[in-house]
């Protein structure tokens, strides 16, 4: 199964044609449907719908539509009829032309203040008769089937590269886990003989007022606690298992967006403890470089369905 971005856009138009978007005895085609559909990411489904007055009644079923295919994502779906199907203006009738002029002398006998009708309002409103008696039931739903599979596979497009470059990430992230491996006995080894260098340094200035064979169990107690304490295998550990986890779920596809999100974190607060618990140099800096990869993924993740 594929992995989907959240994001895609996609458009579709069509004309309304003899016999199945307009009804008998009307006209072949009373304008040009476009409809686009944009997509962003997004916690939820969220639908938003910017129709056209004559399109508004196709709003719950475009809805219902968009349900079917997207689970998350903002959504913006941009709806309108433009033009004639032959592409060139349309005129008005006469007898509507003189419609229009006496609902204008009526209401500015009541508004006089009210300003007269331009060139474009005229048109639009004497040719909305036109559109009004189409259905465009047909047309919506087959224009908007179009768009709706064009930004799936938009997304699904978007979706196999980011997670590509995850791919990639996970290879880096897991090169610098088997880095610091190594590292995790001497980090150990080296604090032990640290406190035992201070040990032998109190017992110089303590001048036998504690037994060596007491004071050197403490201290390899505390160097022990210490050692610890600061000991990192368990956090490679769990990152490698994070990691696994996270190549399962770009191989499986689908709806793992969350998921992966909720893995992102983990790696993140295991990194940090790395970081923290670190006493090398060269382990400090490699959990530096794991953060800045795994802040990489995040914004990547963020965008994935």
């Amino acid at each position: 199964m594929a992995v989907y971005s959240m994001t895609g856009y996609a458009s579709a138009q069509a004309t309304p044609g003899a016999g199945t978007a307009a009804t008998e005895g009307k006209p072949a085609a009373a304008g040009r449907l476009g409809l686009e559909i944009r997509s962003v990411n997004s916690r939820f489904l969220d639908l938003s719908f910017r129709l056209a007055d004559e399109l508004r009644a196709h709003e719950p079923a475009l809805r219902e539509l968009l349900a079917t295919r997207l689970k998350r994502g903002k959504v913006e779906v941009r709806a309108g009829i433009e033009g004639s199907a032959a592409g060139g203006l349309q005129e008005p009738t006469v007898r509507m032309l003189q419609r229009v002029g006496a609902v204008q002398d009526h209401v500015r006998s009541w508004l006089p203040d009210a300003p007269a009708l331009s060139v474009a309002e005229v048109l639009r409103l004497a040719t909305a008769d036109v559109t009004a008696d189409v259905d465009w039931s047909p047309v919506v739903q087959e224009v908007a089937g179009r768009a709706l599979a064009d930004l799936v596979a938009a997304r699904q497009r978007e979706g196999k590269r980011l997670a590509d470059m995850l791919q990639g990430h996970l290879a880096q992230l897991r090169e610098l886990c088997a880095t610091a491996k190594p590292l995790v006995p001497q980090l150990v080894e080296q604090q032990r003989q640290r406190f035992l260098d201070r040990w032998k340094e109190a017992m110089a200035l303590s001048e036998g007022t504690v037994s060596p064979e007491s004071a050197q169990d403490r201290a390899l107690t505390e160097a022990t606690a210490f050692a610890i304490r600061i000991d990192v295998a368990e956090e490679l550990t769990r990152l490698a298992s994070h990691l696994d986890e996270i190549e399962r779920l770009l191989k499986k596809g689908g709806e793992v967006g969350k998921r992966l999100d909720f893995l992102i974190q983990e790696l993140h607060r295991e990194a940090n403890t790395l970081g923290s618990k670190s006493a090398l140099l060269e382990l400090s800096r490699i959990s530096v470089d794991m953060k800045v990869l795994i802040e990489q993924m995040r914004e990547q993740v963020q965008n994935l369905e």
